[in-house]
């Protein structure tokens, strides 16, 4: 069994255009370590205002974090990422996102 996950973080308004292009080109490196460390159907998605909506089934999520918190990639590509983003106050993105509740699934 899979859990769903579903965060939220902020671009920065005026960083849009550079997130982007940036997941246009996500390095191998870290899509085979998201895998690895079983991120799946992983998803990001853009609001023209900066919110971004982050989704992902995983077996276990607080794994698949330290997992990644291994990784020197995720450590590379957190510290390349992380001037894209508000509200961090000195975390990582990837320590900075704000996990939502599921409150209703249809299977």
């Amino acid at each position: 069994m899979r859990e769903r996950v579903c965060f939220l973080l902020k671009v920065k308004a005026d960083r849009l255009p550079e997130y982007r292009l940036r997941h246009e080109n996500v390095w191998a490196e870290m899509r085979q370590a998201l895998t690895e460390t079983g991120w799946h159907n992983y998803s990001l998605f853009l609001r023209d205002d900066g919110l971004l909506v982050g989704y992902l089934e995983t077996p276990d999520f607080e794994a698949a974090l330290r997992g990644m918190a291994e990784r020197d990639v995720n450590a590379r590509w957190q510290a390349s990422m992380g001037e894209f983003f508000e509200h961090l106050d000195g975390r990582r993105p990837d320590e900075g996102m704000l996990r939502l509740e599921e409150v209703f699934h249809l299977a």
